[in-house]
């Protein structure tokens, strides 16, 4: 099949625009979608198999910045982002993205990603029998190594598989920090822009390393198709934000959960 196929292309801009509206709905990054739709383009555009899987990785990561920021100042205008939260979350992040993509870089992922899709599992299954009661004052609670801490594993897991962080840095922030759903959905957009950052610069550092090279490509991140995909997943990101500022927390405690047990049964059926 043609990439370059009006069936293909479409596809593509459409996977990318909902990627974008779960990253403002959820603060997850998109890459729960972005990531095996890369996997499948790319080695269908015949990328070499050793280098498909970071480079879905890298631009998966590419495309996760804009649209976290797109994602981050929506919130910021819904009062949905605390700013000395995500200072800590942020260092954290740094740091977290770092590890995970340095050993992203030189490990093969096989029996990670079986850990991953079971955690995503275990984590879902939580959050769907989770009753949480959270105080108003809660945000203004939350201890400087524990949000070190839950932005240290976004950032670790962002970089690792390339899915933005979201899926592990919420959950925690609901059931460690124990924020609102909408104050945890702010604040990981926002630790998402430093995370995918850090780990987009790793990505094309380790990736220019390699001898092996991928059509349009600045080490492990396709520059074509993260600019054919990335302005209509900013935009959608928008309708995301509005779209959470109108659901319950429950609801969507619910459908995240529900996402989670999605891609980790997926992650799990592809080993």
């Amino acid at each position: 099949m043609d990439l370059f196929s009006p069936q293909i292309i479409i596809l593509t801009l459409t996977m990318g625009s909902f990627a974008g509206f779960l990253a403002g709905l959820l603060g997850i990054g998109g890459g729960v979608i972005l990531v095996p739709l890369f996997l499948w383009l790319f080695s269908i555009a015949g990328f070499p198999p050793d280098l498909i899987v970071h480079t879905a990785f890298g631009t998966s990561l590419a495309i996760i910045l804009p649209t976290a920021i797109s994602s981050t100042l929506g919130h910021r205008k819904r009062g949905n982002v605390e700013w000395y939260m995500v200072a800590f979350l942020a260092f954290g992040g740094i740091f977290g993205s770092l590890l995970g993509s340095s050993i992203a870089a030189v490990l093969p992922g096989d029996k990670l990603k079986m850990c991953f899709g079971l955690m995503q599992i275990i984590i879902s299954l939580k959050l769907l029998f989770y009753k949480p009661y959270v105080r108003s004052d809660n945000q203004r609670r939350a201890k400087r190594i524990p949000l070190f801490l839950v932005g240290f594993a976004g950032g670790l897991f962002a970089s690792f598989f390339g899915m933005g962080g979201g899926v592990i840095a919420v959950p925690l922030m609901l059931m460690v920090l124990q924020l609102p759903i909408h104050l945890a959905v702010g604040n990981s957009s926002a630790l998402i822009v430093v995370s995918s950052f850090s780990a987009v610069i790793c990505y094309v550092w380790y990736g220019v390393q390699n001898p092996g090279v991928t059509p349009f490509s600045i080490g492990y991140v396709n520059i074509l198709v993260t600019l054919i995909v990335a302005p209509l997943s900013i935009i959608f990101a928008r309708i995301g934000v509005k779209s959470a500022s109108h659901t319950s927390q429950t609801k969507l405690v619910k459908i995240f959960a529900v996402l989670l047990m999605i891609v980790g049964f997926k992650i799990l059926l592809q080993l």
